[in-house]
């Protein structure tokens, strides 16, 4: 929660605890069956992100541990207005109005932003394509400078078994004149009914060092967002980096009996490194860092 937060929502409650309540969505959803056989549909509130390939849901990720584009190269949510015109089966289109990068009841600047996408759902659904974009200002204090995140997620049924989802993404801001890029690459594959293994290599380049950080403290993130000057000295970032890393694992989901639908079980094992010789892991002090993490979910 201390990372996704949204400005003006629960982002000050326990600011100095690890443990952080928050609320992720709140919106009303309209559909209106005009122009097309899909019609529009309306989405009013707080609602997360069009862009990536992961999600802050972890039952749509396969993996525990999130790749660089998810952490720094898209936002989280937005507050506003986004709609969606269904205008064929295979093509949609996105286009909204928000406060910008996890803004809600708050915002760090006084200018609104720009949220939106084309969805294509090719191939009876074997090959998806979303294209997504939010444009505005989000430097705190600075309501001219625009700061531009794009993605591109295809996801594609190779066998039906086998799955395929490449993550593209680029984000420039104006402000600091930095630019960030990368790709992922996923493959996962289901053995059997119960058990699916998972592959996923990634390169991030942070070309300024200007958006891969490591918070020290719990309130950190928001002070970021907030632009406040309190940031814990501990808090620093990666430098001019280009972040590799490699991450394998397997989804158990062995049968459970009611009322409980469904038990995932996520241990994956992770590498990352930094590709052009800095020391952005472990205090500043390493190349490369390797972590191992395993997590259960549990839905009723």
């Amino acid at each position: 929660a201390r990372t996704i937060h949204s400005l003006g929502l629960f982002d000050h409650t326990a600011a100095t605890s690890i443990v952080q309540p928050d609320l992720v969505e709140a919106y009303f959803n309209l559909h209106f069956p005009i122009i097309s056989e899909g019609g529009l549909d309306l989405k009013l509130g707080k609602f997360v992100t069009l862009e990536g390939a992961e999600t802050i849901d972890p039952r749509t990720n396969f993996f525990y541990s999130h790749t660089y584009i998810f952490d720094f190269g898209i936002p989280f949510n937005h507050t506003g207005a986004l709609a969606t015109f269904h205008a064929t089966k295979w093509l949609d289109l996105y286009s909204g109005i928000t406060r910008g990068v996890n803004t809600s009841l708050d915002d760090n600047n006084d200018s609104p932003s720009f949220h939106g996408g084309v969805g294509l759902n090719l191939l009876d659904g074997k090959l998806t394509v979303l294209a997504s974009t939010s444009i505005g200002p989000e430097t705190p204090n600075n309501n001219h400078d625009q700061r531009y995140l794009n993605d591109i997620t295809v996801t594609a049924k190779i066998t039906d078994k086998l799955t395929s989802i490449t993550d593209l993404n680029y984000t420039h801001d104006a402000g600091a004149d930095a630019d960030c890029y990368g790709i992922a690459q996923y493959f996962t594959y289901a053995i059997n009914s119960w058990l699916t293994a998972g592959v996923r290599g990634e390169i991030f380049r942070d070309d300024k060092g200007f958006y891969v950080v490591s918070f020290a403290d719990t309130h950190d993130p928001m002070r970021a967002l907030e632009g406040e000057p309190t940031i814990d000295p501990r808090t620093v970032g990666g430098g001019r980096t280009t972040y590799g890393a490699v991450t394998a694992g397997v989804n158990i989901k062995p049968p459970m009996p009611k009322p409980i639908s469904g038990l995932t079980i996520r241990p994956e094992l992770r590498y990352d490194r930094a590709l052009n010789g800095t020391h952005p892991f472990n205090d500043s002090s390493d190349r490369d860092q390797f972590t191992a993490a395993v997590d259960f979910i549990l839905t009723f």
